[in-house]
């Protein structure tokens, strides 16, 4: 009987990782309403899966309504749920859970501890993930190679190289997972020559790099232009019998497109194809943003068309990654279709398509998404609210974008960064709030930028606010003495007014400091 339930439970365990990995919710609905009516339901092993089935489909809420009919006296719930949230990528959710966990006093095993380092270096909670680490030394878990490379890990991504090389120089018995992870922490801090220093030291220990460690520091010396190392590390790659593979070229590629060298970008393209290797989706999602301009945009149109050729084009990082190109060339209509034709959204598409109507004055467009995204329980991000407070902005929706503002802090948890508060500023002084937009500023916790300033002292030129625009311009100043575009908007203000005593002297000003103003230019493509 018991070999029989055995293979039951296991056969719906199989059928529901199916489900899960086809994102077929209406299907792996119907199979729990059946295991519920035959009783199978509550085995904690399947609401396990469940819970996987429901947080891989985001219906979060689902899942944690499962998680709470489980015994708090099981602890596999808690492994369950925290690492199905770490996974599928609900990182601060698992942060939260694992913060439950402790409030209940339940006893945290080896098992919970990857998954929510995972977490913490995901979100860049640094401070979480050392009160984790201090737990595993407590309770003898340093010994454990998975709790040592999340660790490693973790420290990386939070930008705590030197942490994750001491972590990993205290390892007994040190593996290619964990060299990796500290190999990644150096190409993210841009420490990408240390990292093959250590690659070359490892040797002599008997750790092999494989082809994620090269393509790694591959990844690091293309984002940082150095186009000589990467060369040496495609030669130190076959010199270990090792091919550089469709990733060594995606990374090439990447980091090509993000130091603007398009063209070479597109040249290295057609090399790989030469080299007898296929592109895979991020290959073409990475160079799609090379072709966000008009001027590229046949170049564009000829990438989309060459992903619907292999097959690629229904991926969802190319979709999205589609979705904004046609956005910001300016080709809104061919952006909405394509998202509408999208069965599978992530984060980044809503963000890129409420940027497109916000950006091209959609506004209302955009807020509508936005509240779309709110009702279908989907992930916001701190670009979904730089995204609507922008089309707030621009539509002058005051008293909502400040209800916004509120909600994204204390609804959301997400502490506001630069750009919102930029946001913010330019709401209300366009609305000719001035004085609100100041006091915002001086309540700041975090030092304003040029982007804030920049905010208060164009609403001022608007509204004609002299004595604020001085202070505005003076900050800005200190920020970016050499440029001159702030204090030409702060003479055309002045002139506004009458006040020619200031325009003279400030023009003075800007001649004694040899201040020039940049000319305009337009950029037209030839035949």
């Amino acid at each position: 009987m018991h070999r029989l339930l055995q293979s039951s439970t296991d056969a719906y365990a199989n059928l529901l990782e199916i489900y899960a990995r086809d994102r077929a919710l209406k299907s792996g609905k119907l199979l729990h309403a059946q295991l519920i009516i035959n009783g199978l339901a509550h085995l904690t092993y399947l609401a396990s899966k469940f819970i996987t089935f429901y947080t891989g489909c985001g219906q979060i809420s689902d899942a944690r309504k499962l998680f709470d009919k489980i015994p708090k006296t099981n602890v596999h719930r808690w492994i369950s749920i925290i690492g199905a949230y770490s996974r599928r990528g609900y990182y601060q959710e698992a942060i939260n859970v694992f913060s439950e966990m402790q409030a209940e006093g339940s006893e945290v095993n080896k098992y919970v501890i990857p998954s929510i380092l995972k977490a913490c270096g995901h979100v860049l909670d640094e401070e979480t993930g050392k009160k984790i680490h201090c737990l595993c030394l407590k309770k003898y878990f340093e010994s454990d190679a998975f709790v040592i490379s999340s660790l490693i890990d973790m420290y990386s991504k939070c930008g705590q190289v030197e942490k994750a090389k001491k972590v990993f120089d205290g390892m007994f018995e040190k593996d290619l997972v964990a060299l990796n992870a500290v190999v990644s922490g150096y190409a993210q801090k841009g420490l990408v020559e240390e990292g093959l220093r250590l690659v070359e030291d490892m040797k002599f220990m008997g750790v092999k790099p494989d082809v994620v460690t090269w393509n790694t520091l591959i990844a690091g010396f293309s984002k940082k232009g150095e186009y000589l190392l990467v060369s040496k590390v495609f030669e130190l790659m076959l010199a270990y019998g090792i091919e550089p593979d469709v990733v060594s070229w995606t990374s090439v590629i990447s980091g090509l497109v993000q130091n603007f060298r398009y063209g070479e970008a597109f040249d290295t393209f057609t090399k790989m194809m030469k080299q007898g290797l296929y592109p895979s989706s991020a290959t073409i999602s990475s160079l799609l943003p090379a072709c966000m301009s008009a001027v590229h945009l046949k170049c564009g149109k000829e990438v989309h068309g060459y992903a619907v050729v292999i097959g690629v084009v229904d991926d969802i990082f190319v979709k999205s990654a589609l979705v904004d190109m046609y956005a910001k060339c300016g080709f809104i209509s061919e952006a909405r279709t394509l998202f509408y034709k999208m069965s599978e959204k992530s984060t980044v598409t809503w963000n890129s398509m409420i940027f497109a109507y916000a950006n091209h004055g959609y506004c209302e467009e955009a807020i509508q998404l936005y509240k779309q995204m709110e009702e279908e329980g989907k992930k916001l991000d701190h670009l979904t609210f730089t995204a609507v407070l922008t089309a707030c902005t621009h539509a002058g929706l005051v008293e909502l974008g400040n209800s916004i503002f509120n909600s994204m802090q204390e609804k959301y948890k997400i502490t506001p960064r630069l750009e919102h508060y930029a946001c913010l500023v330019d709401l209300l002084g366009r609305a000719g709030k001035l004085d609100e937009a100041y006091d915002v500023i001086k309540t700041m916790p975090i030092e304003p930028d040029l982007f804030v300033w920049g905010a208060l002292l164009g609403a001022c030129r608007t509204h004609g606010n002299i004595e604020l625009a001085e202070l505005a311009a003076k900050h800005l100043r200190e920020l970016e003495p050499g440029i001159t575009g702030n204090n030409l908007l702060l003479a055309n203000l002045y002139a506004d007014a009458g006040s020619w005593g200031n325009v003279a002297r400030l023009k003075k000003m800007m001649k004694k400091r040899k201040l020039r103003k940049f000319l305009g230019c337009s950029w037209i493509e030839g035949s």
